[in-house]
């Protein structure tokens, strides 16, 4: 796995604008080179404000949205159109707005889909379509994503992987469902650390200064456990990506001083 990097930004706006010229550049490069690019979204204010940021980039248009495939770190396990899920909250921030193919938009599973209200159910079928779209170049059950998004929460939680939580332990499933979340909603679906693993590059968000203890809690050494943000690494790079208020709290020497 890849040494974590960083780049602080002066404040938030600031942050997810930078992310999201840096997620055109990288899916455009992949798209050059392969074809196409796999991207995994993530919620939250960070993930939002990112996806916000794309919407009104103007480069935005040098992406070939018909050749994106879009996957999900964790969901919501709501009703379908629930405003609390993450991919009700991505398609009103930028997914209605551009010309995807809606058989390359993998949404997590909803708990009025045909899984019901069963949402291991839904993580078993959720790692089952990730199986099917892995090629052999993949080397496992999930494909080689290019860019793999995460929001980290206050108490350094990623995608809806919670410290201490059986969902954190898993070392063999891509997929699971979540009981007992300690914040609303408690049922959810989420990839785990080996499913996150996966991914070429994995990018953590982080802005605000709610955020601070967690970006260094997670980068100070702290096991994935107590800490999941901490074993979130991506293969070829993993990348922080903060605003000055998350990063209060990390010493200097963690990160560049000409960090824009």
């Amino acid at each position: 796995m890849s040494t974590p990097q960083l780049v602080v930004h002066r404040d938030k706006e600031l942050m997810a604008q930078a992310a999201a010229a840096r997620l055109i550049t990288k899916v455009v490069d992949a798209q050059a080179s392969r074809g196409y690019a796999s991207v995994v979204l993530t919620g939250g204010r960070n993930g939002n404000g990112l996806l916000a940021a794309l919407a009104a980039a103007p480069a935005r248009d040098a992406i070939d949205w018909g050749r994106l495939e879009l996957w999900w770190g964790d969901e919501r396990f709501l009703p379908e159109g629930d405003p609390e899920r993450n991919v009700t909250q991505a398609r009103e921030a930028l997914l209605d707005s551009v010309p995807l193919d809606p058989k390359r938009v993998h949404a997590m599973p909803a708990s009025d889909g045909p899984y019901g209200k069963d949402a291991d159910a839904a993580a078993e079928a959720y790692a089952a379509e990730l199986a099917v779209a892995a090629g052999p170049e993949n080397h496992g059950p999930v494909p080689s994503f290019d860019v793999l998004m995460l929001g980290v929460g206050p108490d350094t939680h990623v995608a809806s992987l919670f410290p201490e939580l059986p969902a954190v332990r898993e070392t063999e499933r891509t997929v699971v469902g979540v009981h007992g979340a300690p914040k609303p909603p408690p049922t959810r679906v989420t990839l785990t650390l080996p499913a996150i693993r996966a991914a070429r590059e994995v990018w953590l968000l982080a802005a605000g200064s709610d955020k601070a203890q967690a970006a260094a809690i997670a980068l100070s050494g702290a096991g994935e456990i107590q800490a999941p943000a901490a074993g979130a690494r991506g293969r070829s790079r993993t990348l922080w990506l903060l605003d000055s208020a998350a990063a209060s709290q990390l010493p200097r020497s963690l990160y560049p001083p000409a960090s824009p």
